[in-house]
């Protein structure tokens, strides 16, 4: 018995593409191929050819479709030039000038590949020379940097003076208001309201607080401010709703031996675990990647053996600033030369006992971003961060200053990202607590037991003393100040002997608290706690401490706490009635988090400094400023990728942050609802991110989309996290985050890419235009159909608008569209649904032909569950089978009668 597969059919486009409307699993290819015929399909190889003349003959040839003139093009110059290995593409990051001058975030991004431009993101302004304003400066640079000063409130400029100076290029000392030098250049800046391009200086100021890293725009005539940006991305993150030791963890698998064995050991929470809540520590050995960190995560000399045995390398330098100033020199464990991390951690103490670990923590995890997005794109000429380049292009010297347990603030975390070559800045701070401390515990009496109460952090500068883990215990005593309100201690107390040795209780009153305490302090009172007298229905967290002036003489060296009416009347009616009462005061708990062992917002915070280098070039931070930019977009994705894990589904709830803010793992954490596919879950689309559009209430009150924050990034993410299902549903997952070949793979790559070719200003169909480029570079276009349906399933379809206003500048003017291109639109052609013809016959093989018993289908990639049919030569099926298309898999057709047959396969 022979079989034959010879009969050729095409399927018809048309009914076909609308079924792929209705549902991803569609059939993908028809095989109509005579078995036993060997053909052989050879990939075309990627050439390239000057660039210059590449870009200088497109642009002739497109100017007028892009609106230019002659004068628009004729003094641009090319900023970066980055070739990205995976796609082939040369990115050409190019800036446009008028007679010499740069004008601002005027680039484009020009892709390079097969000797022609394959995509051209154009951000030039059109007709430049008649909205000129002037192109000689009134002002002077230093004038400018002090309009600054002056404008944002940074103190009186100082010492200032010009370190270098080339064309429009001038670079000041930081002058007392910097903590670097201060980078002044002469530029056009573009003004869409009265379409003019105004004559200004550009400067950039990185502030002693390390909260703001001012990029300013100057009116070089009249002083003015007129445009500015931070480069710290801020998150904002606060407005919110056992350990085991292993050898390696699940991210490593596929991990080979590192090219120089260190002997290095890290004790952290591993990829794909996200934080404490999520999984358990591990003992990770030589965890370092051989492609992104050669010679490991302390190396920078690119020779055997480490530089530091600290928390610091080539890609990050991970420090505390419990201070909050901001330094650079901050403490960072001790590995010795062993480099051996593995440090002790216990969450239920204050943070300054675990200091080591969370360092370790924090210091792992921008290694592991460096190295896994290394393998996407994300390198030196790209503008990673490292301190020694290797030669590989780029400017080196900007490894991240990680700064850990950061005392400047609370309940958030922030990224700053200057151009290549400059150091970027994390900034982890501590969250919470989430429930009320019991720093108080009655040992005997019918009250004994532990009581609520609210206390100070301890806060040196004005003398405060909040309660430590070294319990105080002493008997209880009512403080007397012979006044007509004896127990408010406003007075010198008259019981100081009683009150010696023991733990005052004063009532709140007619006086500062600071006078109850020093009184009480005077006495030789060893804590104090303050009862809420004044109001009984006062909540018991209420408190007036953050209102204390510390008295400089003596300074207070008891611990205080504050306690409700109810619970204070108890203690002051037992005291009365001659009771002896003993207590002990200490902090037990609850303790704030550390957001360092949040892994997702420490890959957060890191893909700002990737999605910032990557859109523009590696030469500029300021192409995600405009309104539309979903750089908080970027950011969740990133974290979301590196924590997916096997067995995970698309419709899971996936929060962000859910650790640090004190919530389960399936709650919500601190977007507005969680990450999935589900649409009962998260149904939020392209509209919701008009600024002006109402989501909600809250008590009862509406709630716009401007008060929700990460609004324009939450939808973007939203977006990115289905595309991502949309390729494992296709390709299947891949654990290996190196080396894999998975759909979450190809989305992690397909979205590197995308930034790279993406526009200065992007929005989000600029962004999905971007996406789809990238996979006619990548693949040829294999995967256009199901990139549309993604973005058409949220808003982004064919017709949708980022709005009238130029680069994407407004909130409020986004036109949402679900449909999908026409049938006969080009990037259709090259879906991976069609016939054998269009498909890439060199992804699978069938044999043998003739056929007896069997048929061998291998295949080259993985593609699911689809199922075998045999047609017979009048289009009846005869047979049908599920199988799962991956490697070889072979289909008994032992029953079939000879003859030729037709074989479907459709997943």
């Amino acid at each position: 018995m022979n079989v034959y597969i010879c009969q050729i059919s095409i399927l018809n486009r048309t009914k076909l593409y609308k079924k792929m409307k209705r549902n991803y699993h569609v059939p993908f290819f028809v095989l109509i191929l005579l078995i036993g015929v060997n053909s052989a399909f050879a990939q075309s190889k990627l050439s390239s050819s000057p660039f210059n003349a590449i870009v200088t003959q497109y642009l002739q040839t497109e100017k007028g479709a892009l609106g230019l003139n002659d004068i628009d093009v004729a003094d641009l110059y090319i900023a970066n030039e980055v070739f990205s290995k995976k796609s082939q593409i040369t990115h050409l990051y190019i800036v446009q000038r008028y007679q010499g001058v740069e004008i601002f975030n005027a680039i484009s991004s020009v892709a390079i590949k097969d000797g022609k431009v394959h995509y051209f993101a154009n951000n030039f302004i059109g007709d430049i020379a008649q909205k000129i304003n002037s192109s000689i400066p009134s002002i002077t640079p230093i004038v400018a940097i002090q309009k600054v000063s002056a404008h944002f409130g940074l103190g009186s400029v100082g010492n200032l003076t010009e370190v270098s100076s080339r064309e429009n290029k001038h670079e000041f000392s930081p002058g007392n208001i910097s903590n670097s030098n201060i980078p002044v250049q002469l530029v056009y800046h573009f003004n869409a309201e009265e379409n003019q391009l105004t004559l200004a200086w550009d400067l950039s100021i990185d502030q002693l607080d390390g909260q703001h890293w001012r990029s300013v725009r100057v009116n070089a005539l009249t002083g003015e401010i007129i445009d500015s940006n931070d480069w710290v991305s801020s998150c904002g993150f606060g407005d919110i709703h056992n350990e085991i030791e292993h050898n390696n963890s699940p991210l490593f698998h596929h991990q080979m031996s590192p090219m120089f064995a260190d002997g290095s050991q890290y004790n952290v929470f591993p990829f794909p675990i996200e934080s404490p809540n999520h999984g358990p520590r591990a003992l990770l050995t030589e965890p370092s990647n051989d492609s992104a960190s050669p010679y490991g995560w302390h190396d920078t000399d690119a020779a055997n053996g480490a530089e530091h045995t600290i928390t610091r390398g080539n890609n990050v330098w991970a420090q505390d600033d419990i201070d909050g100033n901001n330094g650079t020199t901050g403490y960072s464990p001790d590995g010795t030369a062993a480099l051996n991390f593995n440090f002790a951690l216990d969450l239920n103490v204050e943070a300054s006992n675990y200091l080591d670990a969370s360092l370790t923590n924090l210091f792992y995890v921008n290694n592991i971003m460096h190295d896994v997005w290394y393998q996407y794109g994300f390198d030196e000429a790209s503008g990673n961060f490292q301190q020694n380049n290797y030669g590989n292009g780029g400017l080196g010297n900007d490894y991240v200053v990680a700064q850990g347990q950061d005392g400047s603030s609370t309940d958030n975390a922030n990224f700053a990202t200057p151009p290549d070559g400059n150091n970027p800045r994390m900034q982890m701070y501590m969250w919470g607590p989430y429930s009320l401390p019991q720093p108080s515990t009655i040992n005997n009496s019918a009250l004994a037991g532990s009581y609520t109460a609210s206390y100070p952090a301890s806060d040196a500068a004005n003398n405060i003393t909040a309660p430590s883990s070294t319990p105080v215990t002493a008997n209880l005593a009512l403080a007397l100040d012979g006044a007509a309100a004896p127990n408010e201690a406003c007075n010198a107390l008259v019981n100081g002997a009683n009150v010696s040795g023991k733990i005052a209780v004063i009532k709140r009153g007619n006086c500062d608290f600071v006078v109850k305490i020093q009184n009480a302090q005077n006495a030789g009172a060893v804590a104090v706690i303050m009862v809420n007298h004044n109001n009984p229905t006062n909540d018991p967290t209420y408190t007036e401490y953050v209102n204390m002036a510390g008295l400089v003489n003596p300074p207070f060296t008891i611990p205080s706490i504050f306690v409700n009416y109810a619970d204070g009347q108890q203690i002051i009616d037992a005291l009365t009635n001659g009771q002896t009462i003993n207590a002990t005061i200490a902090n037990n708990g609850p303790y704030p988090n550390d957001g360092s062992f949040d892994n997702g917002i420490v890959a957060h915070e890191y893909g700002h400094g990737i999605s910032t280098r990557l859109t523009g070039g590696p030469g500029t931070s300021n192409c995600l400023n405009n309104g539309e930019q979903m750089g908080e977009g970027w950011s969740d994705w990133f974290a979301l990728m590196l924590t997916l894990k096997s067995g995970d589904q698309p419709g899971d709830i996936r929060g962000i942050a859910t650790f640090a803010s004190g919530q389960e793992i399936d709650e919500v954490g601190i977007r507005p609802v969680p990450y999935s596919t589900d649409f009962a879950v998260n149904d939020y689309t392209y509209a919701a991110t008009n600024d002006d559009t109402i989501i909600g209430t809250i008590d009862g009150e509406p709630v716009a989309w401007n008060e929700i924050t990460h609004n324009i990034g939450f939808v973007w993410a939203t977006i990115l996290w289905d595309l991502n299902w949309a390729y494992i549903e296709k390709y299947g997952f891949d654990p290996d985050l190196y080396n894999g070949t998975g759909g979450n793979n190809r989305a992690m790559q397909i979205v590197i890419d995308g930034l790279k070719l993406q526009p200065c200003n992007p929005g989000f169909v600029d962004g999905r235009n971007a996406i789809l480029s990238a996979d006619m570079a990548l693949t040829g276009g294999e995967d256009q159909c199901l990139i549309w349906e993604v973005f058409a399933n949220r808003g982004v379809g064919f017709n949708a608008a980022e709005g009238a206003n130029p680069f994407s500048s407004s909130m409020t003017d986004q036109v949402e569209d679900f449909t999908l291109p026409p049938n006969d639109h080009p990037s259709l052609d090259n879906c991976t649904f069609l016939s054998v013809n269009e498909n890439k016959l060199n992804e699978y093989q069938i044999y043998p032909n003739p056929a007896s018993n069997e048929i061998n289908i291998k295949v080259n990639k993985y593609f699911g569950d689809v199922q075998v049919s045999m047609f017979d030569i009048n289009g009846r099926k005869i047979f049908s089978q599920v199988v799962t298309l991956e490697n070889t898999v072979k289909v008994n057709i032992e029953n079939l009668q000879s003859g030729m047959y037709i074989m479907n396969i459709a997943g």
